[in-house]
């Protein structure tokens, strides 16, 4: 496959994923848990804070909500980055590189940056997703799935905010 994966059989395995997710945590917790990846932030970063800090922790009233602890989300989030390496040496395309070749082209070779850019950016996210109440990746994939009009929506707005935003940053491929 030096062409990468197919998206179809990407969406599919995904939204496979999502059906899993949803049969498998209503047996267990008695109602459905739907995919998403942002508490799992949260929850390690409360298992972090523990360890210097238990009894702020436990005072704490954002994480009494998102109790610290390692679930299946957690597993998921650590999961992602192996499948990724899976998919990468299956097909061939694993290289190190501590700079992508479009951001060198658009930013230069200066991995501090790229690496300051990179922070910068999931930061955002993550604290965006927090303060929606989750990420945005699991409101639309989950309320698409539940045909949510708050899904659709959600997923309308990444192809109106991002196609702009990724051809002002990296422009028109040549």
């Amino acid at each position: 496959m030096r062409d990468g994966w197919s998206p179809y059989l990407g969406g599919a395995l995904t939204g496979l994923l999502l059906v899993l997710s949803v049969l498998v945590t209503q047996q267990l917790f008695g109602h459905p848990r739907y995919l998403g990846t942002s508490t799992a932030y949260v929850r390690v970063a409360g298992l972090i804070e523990k360890a210097f800090s238990g009894d702020k922790v436990a005072q704490n009233l954002y994480y009494q909500k998102e109790k610290p602890r390692i679930d299946w989300k957690v597993m998921l989030v650590f999961g992602v980055p192996f499948g990724a390496l899976g998919a990468a040496l299956r097909n061939r395309e694993f290289c190190l590189r501590w700079v992508p070749e479009r951001w060198r082209e658009r930013f230069g070779p200066w991995p501090l940056r790229r690496g300051l850019a990179a922070f910068v950016g999931g930061f955002l996210i993550i604290y965006g997703a927090r303060l929606a109440g989750g990420c945005p990746s699991g409101h639309g994939l989950s309320g698409m799935s539940q045909l949510a009009v708050s899904g659709f929506i959600v997923v309308a707005g990444f192809f109106v905010g991002g196609i702009p935003l990724a051809l002002l940053i990296f422009g028109r491929r040549k």
